[in-house]
C-alpha cells in the first residue's frame, strides 16, 4: 500500500504530501471500517480508505475517500470497482455524506467520482502550495440515499 501510495505522490496530481507518512500516522488518520484493498493473486493492485472529516459528533458521518491504484493498473476499473466498494462499505457503516478534495487538473479522478455519484459542490482557489506552486482543489460530494435520508 505505501509503495502505491508513493506512485500517487509522484505523479503530482494525488495529494498535498511529499512524503508516505509511518503506518501508525495512517492509521491514526483513517476510520477503523472501509480500508479496502484490491489484489489479483497475492499482488495489492489498489487501495481505498476513508478519513474523518471532523472529530466532532455533528460530523460522525461524513468522510474523505482516498483511493489509489498501481500506476501499471489504471484505466483498468479498478478504481472505480474500489470507489464503488467503499461507498457500500461506508453506508453499512452509518456515513452519509462522502466528500473529495481533488486537484482540479486530475480530470480522471473527477471523472471517476461523477460515474460512482459526486458531484462537484465548489473550488477552493489557491489551497495550497505544492512544489512551489499554487494550487486548487475541486470539492465533491456523494449523499446516501439510505444514510441520514
Amino acid at each position: 500500500m505505501r509503495a502505491i501510495y508513493l506512485e500517487g505522490i509522484a505523479t503530482g496530481q494525488a495529494t498535498f504530501e511529499t512524503a508516505a507518512p509511518s503506518w501508525e500516522q495512517w492509521d491514526d488518520g483513517h476510520l477503523p471500517h472501509s480500508r479496502l484493498v484490491a489484489r489479483q493473486q497475492q499482488a495489492v493492485l489498489g487501495w481505498g480508505a476513508l478519513s474523518p472529516v471532523s472529530r466532532r459528533s455533528a460530523y460522525a458521518g461524513v468522510a474523505e475517500v482516498s483511493i489509489y491504484v498501481r500506476a501499471a493498473q489504471r484505466r483498468r476499473g479498478i478504481g472505480k470497482r474500489l470507489l464503488l466498494a467503499l461507498i457500500d462499505s461506508s453506508e453499512r457503516n452509518g456515513i452519509w455524506t462522502l466528500q473529495g478534495a481533488t486537484f482540479a487538473e486530475n480530470i480522471a479522478s473527477l471523472q471517476l467520482q461523477e460515474a460512482c455519484g459526486f458531484r462537484i459542490v465548489g473550488r477552493r482557489e489557491r489551497i495550497g502550495q505544492h512544489h512551489g506552486a499554487w494550487r486548487d482543489t475541486v470539492l465533491t460530494e456523494r449523499r446516501s440515499l439510505t444514510v441520514g435520508c
